[in-house]
């Protein structure tokens, strides 16, 4: 079981560390170790409690989506029907399953969440919106907005 690591838990090396991997993932402990002003076995020790802890929750390759043509973003305000725990839960089960939702965010306004949905193009969102997003549970309404240009976008820990 995943225990959880409250933000005063983690020390300077613990974040040096954090830095280090946000910034190449794919770094070797010796590295690392390097990196942070610390022996490697030590460092190894830290990335393994992190790790654990779930603060480090795995490694994985950033893509440039619009090389592989994926260069549509929309955004979805998405208005529910039922705001109660179960539905939420169905909503959330729901919406894990759809490969072009890439991020989803409950939030606190007149809608319920917000979704970034990431397609080829504007034919494309149409079909997953009409099909997919609106067909989600719980769903009584959508209000899409398009990106014209992405300024900022980060992966991972400043």
């Amino acid at each position: 079981m995943e225990k959880s690591a409250p933000k005063g838990d983690l020390d300077i090396f613990d974040r040096k560390i954090i830095a280090a991997l946000s910034a190449d993932g794919r770094m070797t402990v010796t590295d690392l170790a390097k990196a942070v002003g610390l022996s490697k076995t030590p460092c190894q020790v830290r990335l393994r409690k992190l790790m654990d802890m779930g603060v480090i929750r795995g490694f994985r390759a950033i893509i440039d989506a619009a090389k592989m043509g994926l260069d549509h973003v929309a955004f979805a305000e998405v208005k529910l029907s039922d705001t109660r725990e179960q539905a939420l839960r169905e909503f959330n089960a729901a919406v894990q399953r759809i490969a072009e939702v890439e991020e989803c965010h409950m939030i606190a306004s007149s809608f319920d969440y917000l979704l970034k949905v990431r397609t080829t193009d504007i034919r494309r969102y149409r079909e997953v919106l009409g099909e997919k997003i609106s067909s989600l549970p719980h769903v009584a309404s959508t209000s899409t907005f398009v990106a014209m240009e992405t300024v900022k976008e980060r992966s991972g820990f400043p």
